[in-house]
């Protein structure tokens, strides 16, 4: 074997038992040996950790990246394989290593076609961090291949843990739960990174049946008292229905951390129980514990309050992350909604970065204000490309404004220059946009000539609104004759008609309408 130069940054990078798993920021904070140790945790892996490897490469000092660094080694490493020269396989598994932390799948599949096919099979190290690396990536087949190459697959959870934490990603969450009862039949130990990850596909697809099931396993395989556990068993029973049994489970953890509040926080604004949400944002608060910044705007766009909104930013300037961009944008959308546009601007104007879901928040904020089209001019500008959202808020503005001849360049704008299809609401938009301007019948054409698709409740209850304004009978009633197939049972269909035809003094047809409603029991 060739002795190697050592390449110019470390390749010993932490090993982490999970792919793309949130926990690993809990896992480097652990000390190895209380890792490896510590009862709850994983068992000792079959294979030793990554450790600095020297690599034949006489790299000059430079300001490479982490991944053009990995670029060369690897292009180095298949001249060398060319040359017939043996390479360590701790050089792979270092090199694999890097490849999951930085994502890099291209040179993963590289570093696989370089590695001797015996040495795939006996070296379980290897193996398993290469599955990993698939199973991050998205590439499932070839990871479940390399799984079911794997002679000693039952050895560790390690690589049972990447199959389904990848598959659960995927969304795939009915293979991450057969994978789940496979391991359980095939006599494979979970360990506390397993339970998550099959929580996580049990929340998935929304079975608690299912979640109580592994829920007992937790139990009775001795994590029962494992946080890291506990916090997936709260999002799972939130998100499959049982709110008060999530609460039961966040209740009985003795030390709670951030994960365990944010969890138990937006479990209870997905129900949509808002009051019990505050209490737990303040409890957390109280107990030292940050609140993530997307619990923070979520809570933010939940709560219509004023008082509210004022607490919160108070608070987020005294913690410093004011200009977190989940936050900042939800106090620009909160502000704006209840017509304190002045901060809304105020806000914007001083943010350091901005995205595109910040240019929207002020555009739609000012929907009703000459204002959205400079704020879009100069997102423009800014070299922010507009997205169908900004589309919808800033042909919205036009129909609030009037603004026809805007709205119909805008509206090709979208199609010509970012090669944005429209969709049913910027359809809608431009419905109401000729509606609001009296322009009935363009509003008609372009819902029969112009659209690539079928008209839907949004388009057409455009239409019909237009028309009781305006006091359009005949295509009025065309409107109603669509929304009364789309939305039987929608009663301000069959009153907006009503008021079209008494406008009318078609007073007879008034009452034909009234009858409708009463057989249909609106």
């Amino acid at each position: 074997m060739i002795a190697l130069a050592p390449i110019f940054f470390s390749l010993s990078l932490p090993f982490h038992c999970s792919s793309g798993s949130k926990n690993n920021k809990k896992l480097k904070q652990l000390p190895p040996k209380q890792y490896h140790q510590n009862k709850n945790t994983a068992p000792a892996l079959p294979f030793r950790r990554s450790s600095p490897t020297p690599l034949l490469i006489n790299y000059k000092p430079s300001t490479l990246t982490k991944l053009q660094a990995l670029d060369a080694v690897v292009k180095d490493l298949e001249t060398s394989v060319k040359k017939g020269i043996k390479i360590d396989s701790e050089i792979f598994s270092s090199l694999l290593e890097l490849c999951y932390q930085l994502k890099s799948i291209d040179h993963g599949i590289t570093i696989h076609s370089l590695i001797p096919n015996n040495l795939l099979r006996k070296n379980t190290g290897i193996s398993s961090k290469l599955l990993r690396l698939y199973a991050t990536c998205g590439h499932m087949e070839s990871a479940h291949q390399l799984f079911d190459e794997m002679s000693k697959r039952n050895e560790s959870a390690f690589q049972w843990n990447s199959l389904i934490s990848g598959y659960a990603e995927l969304g795939q969450y009915e293979d991450a739960l057969a994978l789940y009862f496979q391991m359980e039949e095939e006599g494979v130990e979970p360990d506390r990174f397993t339970f998550p990850r099959a929580l996580k596909a049990c929340a998935g697809i929304g079975l608690i049946q299912i979640g109580e099931a592994v829920h007992r396993d937790v139990v009775r395989k001795g994590f029962g008292n494992d946080g890291f556990v506990f916090n997936a068993l709260i999002d799972m029973y939130a998100k499959c229905g049982d709110i008060v049994k999530a609460r039961r489970v966040f209740d009985s953890i003795a030390c709670k951390d951030s994960i365990s509040w944010n969890s138990m926080l937006t479990g209870y604004i997905r129900h949509g129980l808002l009051i019990e949400a505050l209490q737990v944002f303040r409890g957390m608060v109280q107990e030292g514990f940050e609140p993530d910044p997307v619990a923070i705007s979520t809570i933010l766009s939940s709560f219509w309050s004023l008082k509210i909104a004022l607490h919160i930013h108070g608070w987020v300037l005294r913690r410093g992350i004011e200009w977190n961009l989940s936050i900042v944008n939800a106090l620009i959308v909160v502000y704006s909604s209840l017509g304190k546009l002045d901060r809304a601007s105020w806000l914007f104007h001083r943010m350091p970065v901005r995205d595109v879901v910040s240019w929207n928040s002020i555009i739609s904020g000012h929907c009703k204000h000459p204002e959205a089209l400079v704020y879009f001019r100069q997102m423009e500008s800014s070299g922010i490309l507009p997205d169908g959202i900004t589309f919808v808020a800033i042909l919205s503005a036009c129909a609030h404004l009037g603004l026809v001849k805007d709205g119909e360049r805008l509206f090709s704008l979208m199609r010509k220059k970012y090669n944005i299809n429209p969709k049913m609401e910027h359809y809608s938009c431009m419905v109401n946009l000729y509606g609001r301007a009296g322009l009935i019948v363009e509003a008609f054409n372009l819902i029969v000539e112009r659209m690539e698709f079928e008209a839907g409740p949004t388009v057409w209850g455009a239409l019909l609104y237009a028309c009781s304004v305006h006091g359009n009978v005949d295509i009025g009633e065309i409107a109603a004759q669509h929304l009364f197939e789309l939305e039987p049972d929608n009663e301000h269909n069959f009153e907006l008609l009503m008021k079209i035809y008494s406008y009318s003094g078609r007073l007879e047809d008034v009452e034909r309408v009234r009858t409708m409603m009463l057989e249909r029991g609106l």
